[in-house]
């Protein structure tokens, strides 16, 4: 169901009614597409019921993503259009090669034809963002845990939507590759921070202390990732 209306705590809101097999119970989305309440099939729940219990958290999210789609940047995968790499614009490129590249020196992502003529110029920029990440991070995390003098058992370049990265009890470090978009020092701050929590897993003045020693200037670079989120998201669709 589309075009509904609810009023929460004298505010309205516009959401839609959506049936799921894979919803076990009642759920509340919400994201720059708006507020969506999940239900199972054949649910007898009342959706307005559900957003009234959370009318709180609806309303703080709604005002969090009205205000994120003003500063989105307008992404335009063509070529001549420019996109952010390692905090720089680079123009795309589309011309015939073998494979898709990175041209630092001319800041140009250089897009090969057959791969933009089979998928999309999104997906070609999309493809060559993930490998070029794949590498900048094994190559900090090699050097990093070098430094540190701890192993981790994996890295892995994730998709995630609201997490920058992670470090999970067995060693498996994540990576988001949106961060190929990010200053090439907030990129490696990231990958500090998931290392040292190989040495504390928790966020105690050990582990700061820790991250200081590998990265001086870490309250800088993490302030610039608080202030400038909005700048990596790829496409309206990452939110």
């Amino acid at each position: 169901m589309t075009g509904l209306q609810i009023l929460l705590l004298d505010t309205p809101i516009d959401y839609t009614v959506r049936e799921s097999a894979r919803a076990k119970h009642a759920q509340i989305r919400v994201d720059l597409r708006g507020v969506v309440v999940i239900l199972p099939l054949d649910s007898t729940r009342d959706p307005e019921a559900v957003l009234r219990a959370n009318a709180a958290w609806v309303l703080e999210k709604d005002a969090h993503f009205s205000q994120l789609s003003t500063r989105l940047p307008d992404r335009i995968f063509k070529c001549g259009a420019t996109l952010p790499y390692r905090g720089i614009p680079h123009t795309i490129i589309i011309e015939t090669r073998s494979y898709s590249v990175v041209d630092p020196a001319r800041r140009e992502l250089r897009l090969a034809a057959h791969h933009v003529n089979h998928t999309s110029v999104k997906r070609a920029v999309e493809t060559l963002y993930r490998r070029t990440a794949r590498n900048t991070f094994e190559t900090h995390a090699t050097e990093i845990a070098a430094e540190m003098g701890v192993q981790y058992r994996r890295l892995e370049v994730r998709n995630q939507r609201t997490k920058w990265g992670s470090c999970s009890s067995t060693g498996t470090i994540s990576l988001n590759w949106r961060l190929i978009m990010a200053p090439p020092a907030v990129l490696r701050y990231v990958v500090v921070h998931e290392l040292s929590h190989r040495l504390e897993a928790n966020h105690s003045d050990r582990f700061w202390f820790i991250v200081e020693r590998h990265d001086t200037d870490y309250v800088e670079h993490n302030q610039w990732l608080s202030e400038n989120s909005h700048k990596l998201i790829f496409t309206r669709e990452d939110c």
